[in-house]
């Protein structure tokens, strides 16, 4: 009787789950079942990185973006300890993401072998599931069974899988497990829902904050707003949720936020947190009531003393309330808070727009918005960059990811080349700070390589920017946040794609047009000035200690930067 490989048997099963694609990079632990992937290589794709936090961010990327499995491979050792960065990002965000992982072979795993790495006790912590193949029977078991975890979980599965196994015959037996997703459905009482929907009538200044758990659920949501007049106010990953310039939309809340957000999550009586666990309590209300709607009941409660809670899906749970809902008779509260929107709408066109001798993240932003298509992918960086997008771009339809709860630089490259693999025919985007860039650059050639025609937008000003800023706001001195000159579009054109590089404010919009219009992945370097990524909202500590190290800035150089200064007085009252 013919017998497969277990290897076989294993490509066979994420067939079966609708794998098409694996980012990583081969190598000695991992070689056997490298060869049953080329043998499949029609049905799955494999995306060979530069390095495997590339691999693990760009799983991660897909999973946020698509909802299916990411899938990263990786050697034990080296290339394991690699993929943590970017397996985290996919645990904090709620991401399906599996791992297969070498491992030593079966007779030297506990020997300290070349190479051997404990794996088990090096991703307990970031898996919901992780464990290593013991025998070549396991192996489909075990992997059916990651699988199904990190779909069911919303997390990573990391599937431990010494060399030697893939390589061995898979006798046929009965399976312990099968190749089937099973979705779970959950839903309020209707007590529950009768609750909240008496603290809804009540209210007189009900305030909503939507994350990306509502993003399924738009048309529900808006109608939900309007029956109870409420204003909407999003988190950053929700950020596309509803079009940013809908007239119920406050914008972002916390150091991205807007002023009228900051006001107007001061004065509700009543949050309703919709798909979203929003991190910074200091921005949330002292005393308010509160409902929170989330599809994971753990996350219900879990940083705000919440008065009800409704676990479920959010499109379903906002239909019922919207049939038992009624209008608002008294709508001052919303009103107040888009005419403070339409004041800080008119302040942010007029900072974009403003004749400079430097180019400003800002004014990159607003270029960008000319050229963006309107089912465009966008993946966005961690920096002071994440300040300029989530501030300057005005999202219709477009989807945009971000590593959200771990904020990790190096982000956004792996998110483009994921999003160009998942939608090969839209237009993708990512753009960076060079900070962040420089952390994956050489993942670029991954781009070329595989012809992914991104756009990397690289807003270079040769600083750690938001470090700079987080530094000055404590009233210290700027220490070790210069990164030197690099010319990116030289460096786009080494690997084979296109570079243009922009210095003047003028040459922005053809610059832009040119990179929009490219068929080969395209770095577009903006040399951008320093602009401190100053909040809606300022803090008197923070205009306290920022005040501080501008006095350190006088006595040290006898001049200060007046125009960032003079914004942060305004914005403090």
């Amino acid at each position: 009787m013919f017998e497969k490989r277990t290897g076989e048997v294993l490509t066979d099963i994420m067939i079966d789950w609708g794998i098409d694609h694996i980012y990583g990079l081969p190598g000695d632990s991992i070689n056997e079942l490298m060869d049953d992937l080329r043998k499949k290589q029609e049905e799955i794709r494999f995306i060979q990185v530069r390095h495997e936090e590339t691999a693990a961010l760009a799983a991660g990327a897909y999973g946020k973006l698509t909802g299916k499995l990411g899938v990263c491979l990786s050697i034990a050792g080296p290339g394991a300890i690699h993929l943590l960065n970017g397996l985290y990002d996919a645990k904090e965000d709620g991401a399906p993401v599996l791992a297969l992982v070498g491992q030593v072979t079966s007779d030297e795993v506990g020997t300290d072998a070349f190479q051997e790495v404990h794996l088990e006790r090096l991703f307990s912590d970031v898996a919901v599931f992780s464990k290593r193949v013991q025998s070549e029977h396991q192996l489909p078991d075990l992997l059916n069974q990651a699988i199904r975890a990190a779909y069911t979980e919303k997390g990573v599965s990391v599937l431990i899988i010494p060399d030697d196994l893939s390589a061995q015959p898979y006798k046929t037996k009965e399976p312990l497990t099968s190749s089937v997703k099973v979705e779970q459905e959950i839903f309020p009482s209707v007590q529950q829902l009768e609750e909240a929907q008496n603290l809804i009538n009540n209210a007189k200044k009900p305030i909503i904050l939507a994350g990306k758990g509502a993003k399924g659920a738009r048309d529900e949501l808006l109608s939900f707003a309007e029956k109870i007049g409420s204003p909407i106010i999003i988190s950053l990953l929700g950020k596309g949720v509803i079009p940013d310039e809908h007239p119920y939309c406050l914008g972002h809340l916390g150091q991205i936020g807007t002023r009228p957000a900051y006001h107007a999550m001061k004065d509700t009586d009543l949050l309703i947190m919709i798909g979203t666990s929003f991190p910074y309590r200091q921005f949330l209300p002292k005393d308010a009531k509160a409902i929170q709607i989330d599809i994971d009941p753990r996350k219900i409660g879990k940083r705000y003393p919440i008065s009800i809670g409704l676990a479920g899906d959010s499109k379903k749970i906002l239909s019922w309330l919207n049939e038992k809902a009624h209008y608002s008779s008294d709508t001052s509260y919303l009103e107040k808070a888009q005419k403070q929107m339409e004041e800080w709408r008119a302040d942010l066109e007029k900072d974009a727009h403003e004749k400079t001798d430097h180019i400003r993240g800002s004014q990159v932003m607003v270029e960008l918005q000319k050229v963006l298509q309107d089912d465009a992918i966008l993946s966005v960086d961690v920096g002071n960059v994440t300040v300029w997008a989530s501030r300057f771009l005005n999202l219709t339809n477009q989807k945009m990811i971000v590593s959200g709860y771990l904020a990790t630089m190096g982000c956004g490259l792996p998110g483009a080349i994921a999003g160009k693999i998942a939608y090969p025919d839209k237009q993708v985007v990512t753009v960076s700070g060079d900070g962040g860039f420089t952390m994956v650059m050489h993942d670029f050639v991954t781009a070329v390589k595989y012809n992914l025609p991104i756009i990397a937008i690289v807003l270079n000003n040769s600083k750690i920017g938001m470090i700079e800023y987080e530094q000055q706001v404590k009233g210290h001195r700027n220490y070790e946040t210069g990164l030197g000159q690099l010319d990116f579009a030289k460096f786009a054109e080494a690997c084979g794609g296109e570079g243009y590089r922009v210095e003047d404010p003028d040459q922005l919009e053809a610059a832009m047009k040119k990179a929009a219009l490219s068929s080969k992945p395209v770095i577009l370097d903006v040399v951008t000035e320093l602009q401190p990524p100053l909040p809606g909202k300022i803090t008197y500590d923070q205009a306290i200690h920022y005040t501080e190290y501008l006095i350190q800035e006088f006595f040290e150089k006898g001049k200060v930067d007046m125009p960032p200064f003079k914004k942060a007085i305004k914005r403090l009252f």
